[in-house]
């Protein structure tokens, strides 16, 4: 049982793997044929683009993440209350 849990993790990031590709190629061609807007795609790179920046500038990836998670969430909330309070108004 113990010689499978390697083969068994490696196929796991191996499928994780080709999900991300998946993302990106489909993404790609959905802005190419203009499905989507780039804005769009570029506020969902905000979380991955914050956890690369913070990774390389402090060193310490597990804190980069921990900070990536909270920055997101206060994001999230806040572009919730933006969008309830224009909700008011219009």
């Amino acid at each position: 049982m113990d010689t499978l849990v390697p083969y068994a993790i490696m196929a796991v990031l191996a499928l994780v793997g080709l999900g991300l590709l998946a993302i990106v190629i489909f993404g790609l061609r959905n802005i190419a044929f203009g499905k989507v807007s780039p804005t769009s795609i570029a506020i969902g790179a905000v979380p991955a683009l914050l956890l690369i920046v913070l990774g390389f500038a402090t060193g310490d990836w597990d804190w980069a993440a921990i900070v990536t998670v909270l920055v997101t969430a206060g994001l999230a909330i806040l572009a919730l209350l933006m969008s309830s309070i224009r909700g008011l108004f219009t």
